[in-house]
């Protein structure tokens, strides 16, 4: 099975002919591919199926990329690739700011396109390999306890310490990778998907931030060159 299989891309874009010349390009790629002229179809679609990645311009007559780009962040984890004929840095940083993956301005070459949304696919798709557990699973490291269902976290006292979505996805991919440096990239691509501060640093960040949480730097250590390894065993509890 290809990554093109069974996955469907959402074209949210009032330019028929911009639409029309997108969608085809998908569809030659083999994606499951609909077209949207607006903010109102999106949602019509949006309702009747599950949407992997939306296309999204910003600029459209009715609720603009911008407001349909917060409102999906909001409710979920659909991947958010936005398009516009703008090239302010300003929407740029607005738009990764509220949650949008990635961001290209139009006109667009095809290959770079494709080569976005690919990436923006695989990345998504290895944050939900990473985070996803079993029902009630609970992981221990170094006397700590994470219920991974209900996202509880307790340190060796039985003290709860709360974790946010992506501190939790962060503390998951050094869980699933004990005892291994793992780069920045690694990081980024499965955590990102998820965190509220999409650019490259935000990785940084949440490091700073867990590392706190979870006591200082004994547990995450940083590897020069080569990245961070999270030093403890983890097990099955």
């Amino acid at each position: 099975m290809t990554m093109a299989d069974n996955t469907l891309i959402a074209v949210v874009e009032d330019d028929a002919e911009i639409r029309d010349l997108t969608l085809g390009l998908l569809r030659r790629e083999g994606y499951d591919v609909v077209g949207c002229a607006d903010a109102e179809a999106f949602d019509r679609l949006a309702a009747r199926r599950r949407v992997d990645l939306v296309l999204l311009d910003i600029m459209m007559p009715g609720e603009d990329g911008l407001s349909v780009c917060r409102r999906l962040r909001a409710a979920g984890d659909t991947a958010i690739l936005m398009v516009t004929a703008k090239g302010d840095d300003i929407d740029r940083v607005i738009g990764l700011e509220i949650g949008a993956d990635d961001y290209l301005a139009k006109p667009y070459n095809p290959r770079e396109l494709l080569a976005r949304v690919k990436a923006i696919l695989r990345r998504t798709r290895e944050v939900h390999r990473v985070t996803s557990t079993p029902p009630g699973e609970v992981l221990g490291f170094a006397g700590w306890r994470l219920d991974t269902a209900s996202r509880d976290l307790t340190d060796p006292d039985g003290r709860p310490v709360t974790l946010t979505g992506g501190e939790h996805d962060l503390l998951m991919a050094f869980l699933r990778h004990p005892q291994r440096v793992l780069s920045r990239d690694q990081l980024l691509d499965w955590t990102r998907g998820r965190s509220a501060e999409p650019f490259d640093r935000a990785v940084d960040v949440l490091l700073s931030r867990l590392r706190r949480k979870l006591g200082g730097a004994t547990l995450i250590k940083t590897v020069r060159g080569g990245g961070y390894l999270f030093s403890a065993p983890a097990e099955r509890l």
